[in-house]
């Protein structure tokens, strides 16, 4: 069972940005920056491409409606999408505010933010939805 299956099921918790019966969407805790966001099939699946169409294309519509509630929220140039799928055997897509390409650092030191500020954060995405 992934980490992300267990976020799923409730047993880690979360900063939930969208929910509905098949997908999950929740700030990332390890954040390359601020509104950073990871959208995940509920259904354990490891690598993106072994999902059927449907899933597949179900998945990145609501990366899409996510992604435009977060160029509402952050002033930023483009929401970058990304599959990396390597750290965690669940497909994830990455949601993350950019202006810059360097903006898309995965190796650089993760922001930090207080429970207080990822309720906020959260908060601002759901309103923007």
């Amino acid at each position: 069972m992934s980490i992300f299956s267990k976020i799923v099921s409730g047993e880690i918790l979360s900063h939930k940005i969208y929910e509905d019966s098949n997908h999950l969407a929740f700030l990332d805790i390890f954040p390359i920056s601020r509104g950073h966001v990871l959208v995940i099939p509920k259904k354990e699946i490891d690598y993106v491409f072994d999902m059927d169409d449907c899933e597949y294309s179900e998945l990145l519509l609501i990366a899409k409606k996510i992604s435009l509630a977060i160029k509402k929220v952050f002033n930023c140039e483009r929401v970058s999408l990304n599959i990396v799928g390597l750290d965690i055997p669940h497909v994830h897509i990455h949601l993350i505010p950019i202006n810059k390409i360097s903006d898309l650092n995965f190796e650089k030191q993760k922001l930090i933010f207080t429970e207080q500020e990822f309720k906020e954060i959260a908060s601002l995405i759901r309103q923007a939805i």
